[in-house]
């Protein structure tokens, strides 16, 4: 088993929290189980707050002051951690994909956000808030755009989503923009930067009907699934519902079609609507 992520304080405010923690843990005599008993947390909870893979709640804080006499440390610094330029649903799964070294994903409508253009993100938003300000609207995009950077590593984080086909046909912004977006997935592919496979329509139901799932693995710390809804977010760390949506996503997988006839897929559909596009 890996040993712990060697944190870099410096990093980020979860970083230099999760740097304080484990010394102060390691140098109370505690383990991550023991800590967390007095949280009502499991061990792997405090893992991942060590490691930063997880947000710090306030009243986390003011306990861990408590429990380590580190006089008021965490709670002074857990502030720090409050502003987010993603929706408060999302914060803490953002956060978090920025730790991950794998991230796999099942997207039943939407093309997922860390493969988004600015044209298609700008669309969803517009959606999600049709009577917001423009100013917004840009700020949202921007962060996804930011959030969209971690595929500037050539190697990590290994990307691997599935599509259900809904998301090739949905036409969200218009024809020019599914025709950008849906390029932009079959460029990243054909750059072997992420996997991705499609779920046709003739798959008919599978376990993940009821909505998208994301896993995120970490080099240090138990992995996390995250499940969102409308306008909610929820990051699951629990082993036992971690394991059960591996294998709802693992049966997605394997009813999907292959990287390479997935590949030819998006490229048709996204050649369609540059061709619709031409002809208005």
């Amino acid at each position: 088993m890996p040993g712990p992520k060697k944190l870099d304080p410096s990093a980020s405010p979860r970083a230099l929290l999760g740097a304080e923690l484990r010394h102060r843990r390691e140098a109370a005599g505690l383990s991550q189980e023991d800590l967390g008993a007095p949280l009502f947390v499991s061990g792997s909870f405090i893992g991942q707050l060590e490691a930063g893979t997880r947000r710090m709640q306030a009243d986390q804080a003011a306990r861990l002051d408590e429990v380590l006499g580190a006089d008021g440390f965490f709670v002074r610094n857990c502030a720090a951690l409050k502003a987010s330029k993603y929706p408060e649903h999302f914060a803490e799964a953002a956060e978090a994909e920025r730790e991950a070294t794998t991230i796999k994903e099942y997207a039943p409508l939407l093309v997922p956000g860390l493969l988004q253009t600015k044209a298609y993100a700008r669309a969803v938003f517009r959606a999600y808030q049709p009577t917001a300000a423009e100013d917004v609207i840009d700020e949202l995009v921007a962060a996804r755009l930011e959030q969209a950077q971690l595929l500037a590593d050539p190697t990590t984080p290994l990307v691997w989503a599935v599509l259900d086909e809904a998301v090739l046909r949905r036409r969200t912004g218009g024809h020019a923009v599914m025709a950008e977006a849906l390029g932009h997935v079959a460029s990243l592919a054909r750059r072997h930067r992420v996997i991705v496979q499609v779920l046709p329509f003739s798959a008919g139901a599978h376990m993940a009907l009821e909505g998208p799932v994301k896993l995120m693995a970490f080099p240090g710390a138990p992995p996390l699934a995250y499940l969102q809804g409308l306008g909610t977010g929820q990051l699951r760390d629990d082993p036992a519902t971690v394991k059960q949506y591996e294998l709802t996503y693992d049966l997605v997988v394997a009813s999907a079609l292959s990287p390479d006839t997935s590949l030819a897929l998006i490229q048709s559909v996204a050649e369609d609507y540059a061709h619709e596009d031409q002809q208005l």
